[in-house]
């Protein structure tokens, strides 16, 4: 297959696969305990789950957009 033909370069690649384990480390950090109907857990509530989780997935579905827009320069080629 020509590498002119496919829609994404290496970059683009390489770009969203690291957009995505961000996303996922996002939701890890999501994660956690929740309260039940017996006991109350205020750690729902943690900074860490309330606004460093979803800034960090914000952060990775925003480059995965990068990723697809990217375009990288074009390489000149030699004439004979």
């Amino acid at each position: 297959m020509d590498k002119k033909n496919l829609a994404f370069g290496r970059t683009n690649f390489i770009i969203l696969a690291v957009s995505m384990l961000v996303v996922i480390i996002g939701f890890i950090l999501m994660g956690g305990d929740g309260s039940t109907d017996t006991a109350y857990n205020p750690d729902i509530f943690s900074v860490r789950r309330t606004k460093v989780a979803p800034i960090v997935c914000l952060v990775g579905f925003v480059s995965m957009i990068v990723a697809v827009v990217y375009k990288p320069k074009e390489e000149k080629e030699v004439e004979e």
